[in-house]
């Protein structure tokens, strides 16, 4: 009978581990002398950007050393651009404001107005009228406040705004009162709309003492200084 040959062991398997393992420990010792190099970088930008403020203080103390008895004129000189600039800034935002107010002093365009846009119209009619500290919330309101602005007289007032084309209800008027409640205490209410509001919400209101400015009374706001009206 013919002799069998012994069968040789396979090594595939242990082969396989060593090289996997000589691969991980190649990954690693990569991955150590990336992040040294990284750690190094970052020394040298922190090393480069002491040196540079280091040389900046310097080259400031040196300017004034040299040029100190410019700097008192050169002090006033940006304080007066600045403050010019800034008079400059307020004067062409009152324009644009007004501008504004003007293109929409038609009951039809008001109607055609986003929410925010009427926020921001209301916004300007107190600021026309003298109103102080005029502040938009927009979503930062709580429980329906859009505005809040101190009167001529330094009065708080708390300014909810309704852009409708029907009825504003009696839930609106108690969200409002809500918040004037428990989070604009000691604020007086004001609640615009460019609709009308129903019976039951006018009484509530009038209870509660809102002023109201609905759209007949809306309608001449727009158009000139109004006194503001007690709730009906």
């Amino acid at each position: 009978m013919p002799s069998r040959k012994p069968a040789k062991r396979r090594r595939g398997p242990a082969k396989s581990r060593t090289t996997k393992s000589r691969i991980a420990k190649s990954r690693i010792a990569k991955s150590r002398k990336r992040k040294q190099k990284s750690s190094l970088g970052g020394w040298a930008a922190a090393a480069i950007g002491v040196l540079l403020v280091v040389g900046l203080l310097q080259a400031a103390v040196a300017f004034v050393g040299d040029n100190w008895p410019w700097l008192p004129a050169l002090v006033v000189v940006s304080a007066g651009i600045a403050v010019a600039f800034a008079v400059w800034r307020a004067r062409r935002a009152s324009a644009l404001e007004h501008r504004w107010l003007l293109e929409n002093q038609a009951l039809e365009r008001v109607d055609g107005l986003t929410g925010a846009q009427f926020e921001r119209l209301t916004a300007g009619l107190l600021r026309r009228d003298g109103f102080r500290q005029v502040r938009e919330l927009g979503r930062a309101g709580d429980g329906g406040v859009d505005l809040t602005a101190v009167g001529p007289h330094g009065e708080r007032f708390a300014i909810q705004c309704k852009r409708y084309a029907g009825a504003v209800g009696s839930p609106e008027v108690r969200n409002f009162l809500g918040a004037l409640g428990f989070t604009f205490t000691g604020y007086t209410g004001i609640l615009v709309t460019s609709g009308r509001l129903t019976r039951p919400a006018i009484e509530e209101a009038r209870r509660a003492g809102l002023i109201l400015i609905e759209r007949e009374l809306l309608a001449r706001w727009l158009r000139e200084p109004i006194p503001l009206p007690r709730s009906r």
